[in-house]
């Protein structure tokens, strides 16, 4: 076990993480960063067009930068590769954070910036072609399927988003769903059935994503016959929704049904006092790299005062 006692503990290295990061040491916190890597889940994009002040960069490119920012921070402790595994709390006010590297840290408040991940249909292909036709955020990538064919497969609100998304640049939208109806809210549902562009193939059960150096086409199940057909598309985004990383601490704050974990967006205050949250692991609804940084500086600065009301009422403070 470490013997030491940090006054935050931030876990994470995408853009929360990296912010939180950056700002907790600009505030002379004495600081521990924790994180499997840099970049979350966008280090895995091609291109990304909408991060401030790049028009243009890689997912990789980010991740780059956001670990050079991080690590220019001095008196910034960091561990990476490491993952936090648990979170608990201790007399005194205080938190442990316990890593897959069996170390065990200490201190006053923690930051969890774990991020989520993308839910996957875990078919043939779907890895393979991740990146070369296969995409996860529309936010992101519609604009690089102008004038081609795309499939959608999901029936709830990230489907529809991801339709609505893509309007502006496919061709053709097949949104396949794999009820007789899509599940989302209606406003949303009306809105993405205005689409000229848009097919719904009900009842359809993904078997295989196709192709070569790039996505070709699907393969599916039609339920109403049995058969197995072929959909010729030149993009695949997957919307089933995403789930939020929030294992480590679902045992001490709440959350709501989706497991996000439940944030004051003013502090980035959770239920459980000193410990803080920000991005995509919260129940902010916009996921996004920007609002993410943002919600990362918000949840260091409510970590820094939270600090100074720990020094002013010490041990602890109501």
């Amino acid at each position: 076990m470490s013997q030491d006692l940090y006054d935050t503990i931030i876990i994470g290295g995408g853009p929360a993480g990296a912010a939180a990061a950056v700002y907790a040491a600009r505030k002379r916190l004495k600081a521990l960063l924790i994180t499997e890597g840099f970049g979350g889940q966008s280090s895995v994009s091609a291109c990304i067009e909408n991060w401030i002040g790049e028009p243009a960069i890689t997912g990789m490119a980010l991740a780059a930068k956001l670990k050079k920012h991080v690590e220019a921070q001095k008196d910034l402790e960091i561990k990476s590769p490491e993952k936090a595994i648990a979170v608990t709390e201790k007399p005194g006010c205080i938190f442990e954070v316990k890593t897959d590297k069996n170390g065990l840290y200490r201190a006053k408040s923690v930051i969890v910036a774990s991020g989520g991940r993308r839910k996957r249909l875990n078919l043939p292909g779907e890895k393979e072609f991740a990146g070369k036709g296969v995409a996860f955020c529309s936010t992101c990538d519609a604009p690089f399927f102008l004038d081609k064919d795309v499939a959608v497969v999901g029936s709830g609100n990230s489907a529809l988003e991801t339709v609505i998304d893509l309007e502006t640049y496919a061709r053709k939208i097949f949104l396949l769903i794999h009820h007789e109806e899509p599940k989302g809210d209606p406003v949303i549902l009306e809105r993405a059935e205005k689409s000229k562009k848009l097919e719904i193939i009900r009842d359809a059960e993904i078997k295989e994503i196709i192709g070569d150096k790039g996505v070709t086409g699907l393969r599916y199940e039609d339920g109403a016959t049995g058969k197995v057909k072929e959909l010729a598309v030149q993009g695949v985004f997957v919307a089933i929704g995403s789930a939020p990383n929030s294992d480590l601490v679902k045992n001490i704050v709440d959350t709501n049904q989706g497991g996000e974990i439940l944030v004051d967006h003013l502090t980035a205050k959770t239920s459980r006092r000193g410990l803080f949250a920000a991005g995509d692991v919260t129940n902010d609804p916009f996921k996004q790299n920007n609002i993410s940084a943002g919600d990362g500086v918000r949840a260091a600065l409510g970590a820094y005062h939270h600090i100074l009301n720990i020094q002013r009422h010490s041990p602890c403070f109501d």
